[in-house]
């Protein structure tokens, strides 16, 4: 379920686009674990993929930046990716494996800017600048900053420590002004990277009826989610960013947060 304020213009467009809503595309940056109990060197999978259904995948080029922020420190993480390969229920394709060092405790925000993808059932490019957050020892430091990116989803819940049956809410930025009337699209990861193949876990959930999941960002740039089910879930603000094309193409510049979600005990 979707909690959100919305002007008339705004809710007509929501309307309009959903029963046209296509599978949706999320880079990953996935881990085992958010919540990181000893220090050291973290695996880091990126896969371009449709994770809710274990869909098609997308051949990721080698990133722009791939970096973290701790205690607001940048870290380049360039050196780390290996290419891999990646294979979903269809297909295969091109993705990286990274690390990132968690030594302190506090949190680790991952940002990765990717090279723009051409999608040719949709005669355009698409960039997701992706951010996750691990943490170490449930010290909370950089979560609720923005980075600094073209566009970002601000959460304003950190982001990995939600429970389900609660709600998550975000902001999102373009140059870091708010953006409304943004169309975000979320996705649970329903099958999972298997940290030591190539493949995937088996779906634990299908997709619901009627498309993707969408949410309208208020005059504010904020939107509202209800968490359903444990586990990873990803928002996409599509074309939030400010640029508009790549290559005499459209370009779709979208920003990606995931967040991880777990059951009480």
């Amino acid at each position: 379920m979707t909690f959100f304020t919305l002007g008339k213009q705004a809710l007509v467009g929501a309307l309009l686009a959903l029963p046209t809503a296509a599978p949706a595309h999320f880079l990953l940056e996935y881990t085992t674990d958010a919540l990181i109990d000893r220090p050291g060197d973290v695996p880091v999978k990126l896969v371009f993929w449709h994770p809710f259904e274990n869909g098609h995948v997308m051949d990721l080029e080698r990133p722009q930046e791939f970096y973290v922020i701790h205690r607001g420190e940048k870290t380049d993480l360039m050196d780390t990716l290996q290419p891999i390969t990646f294979t979903g229920a269809s297909n295969s394709a091109a993705a990286f494996l990274g690390s990132v060092p968690v030594k302190r405790s506090g949190d680790y925000v991952l940002v990765t800017v990717p090279q723009p993808y051409f999608e040719e059932s949709e005669d355009k490019y698409i960039q997701q600048f992706t951010k996750s957050v691990l943490n170490r020892n449930t010290l909370p430091t950089d979560w609720m900053a923005p980075v600094g990116l073209p566009t970002e989803i601000l959460p304003l819940n950190k982001p990995y420590n939600i429970i389900a049956g609660s709600t998550f809410t975000g902001q999102v930025l373009a140059d870091g002004e708010p953006v409304a009337g943004a169309e975000i699209e979320i996705e649970y990861m329903a099958a999972e990277p298997d940290m030591d193949g190539s493949a995937a876990t088996a779906p634990v959930a299908s997709p619901p009826p009627g498309g993707a999941v969408v949410a309208i960002s208020d005059a504010n740039g904020y939107f509202t989610f209800g968490i359903p089910k444990a586990g990873y879930w990803g928002f996409a603000a599509l074309g939030s960013g400010p640029a508009t094309e790549h290559e005499g193409k459209e370009l779709s510049q979208d920003a990606v947060l995931w967040i991880r979600a777990w059951e009480l005990e």
